[in-house]
């Protein structure tokens, strides 16, 4: 049997938001790897072996992932929401260049990509439409690039008046940095800017909590939110409890 290598998106928790080709995927696996609470996702079954292992072996779990399908078995690597968002497409396709002069056969795997809704879309959709022009996707911790670069890429996208997305805002090892990024944004942007915070978006303990800038703590986030920043567009619709971030912004004047 010729092995295969699928590397899917979970989504952001609600099983409804797996897509159709991630569950076939899966289906199909003789053997699912990936980080402990996402392989807990998968449902056992005869034939299946899980491979669950820690958060911060992603590369090892690649290789593992990469050996497995060269003795043929059909692998998929699972990640929450888009398996190419700061997830394990990537992880995988470094362990792949890095190793591929040592074991050629790797070169001749079929290897895919199935996409997956992303906890920064499922947080917009939740509260309307924040994202609704440009925007950008920051994750804002830094154990794999130092903070001045997240402070860097902070600084220009709101200077580029972009709507944000932050993943990775605020955790046990980093309990400070959220509010140090919450003083660049003050310094960069006017107090009335809005900003969401999605916590455990589209499951049961979702909760939306709506903010100026000027009002927003660090202890509004953990490492289950997503934090979305507006642009200078972005409002919530009068009588409402929508945001919006209106497409077109011909008024808009650099500052």
């Amino acid at each position: 049997m010729t092995g295969t290598l699928t590397i899917v998106g979970l989504g952001p928790g609600n099983e409804a938001f797996i897509t159709p080709e991630a569950q076939a995927a899966i289906d199909r696996a003789s053997d699912v790897v990936g980080y402990i609470p996402y392989v807990k996702r998968i449902a056992p079954r005869d034939g299946l072996t899980l491979h669950a292992s820690d958060n911060r072996v992603e590369i090892d779990r690649s290789i593992h992932a990469l050996e497995m399908a060269t003795e043929g078995k059909q692998v998929v690597v699972v990640s929450s929401g888009d398996p190419g968002v700061f997830a394990m497409a990537s992880a995988v396709f470094e362990a792949l260049e890095d190793g591929i002069r040592d074991h050629p056969e790797w070169a001749s795997l079929d290897i895919q990509v199935v996409p997956g809704i992303t906890a920064m879309l499922a947080a917009s959709a939740a509260c309307g439409a924040p994202l609704g022009h440009d925007f950008c996707a920051i994750n804002l911790s830094d154990n794999l690039k130092p903070f001045a670069l997240v402070e860097h890429r902070l600084r220009h996208a709101a200077r580029g008046d972009f709507a944000m997305g932050f993943y990775n805002p605020r955790s046990k090892s980093r309990p400070t940095q959220f509010g140090q990024v919450l003083d660049i944004l003050r310094e960069e942007l006017t107090p009335d800017h809005m900003i969401i915070f999605a916590r455990a978006v589209s499951t049961d303990e979702q909760a939306i909590n709506i903010q100026r800038l000027g009002d927003a703590t660090p202890d509004m986030a953990d490492m289950r939110t997503v934090v979305l920043v507006g642009n200078s567009g972005t409002h919530v619709i009068e009588g409402t409890v929508i945001v919006n971030t209106p497409r077109s912004q011909m008024d808009w004047v650099p500052s």
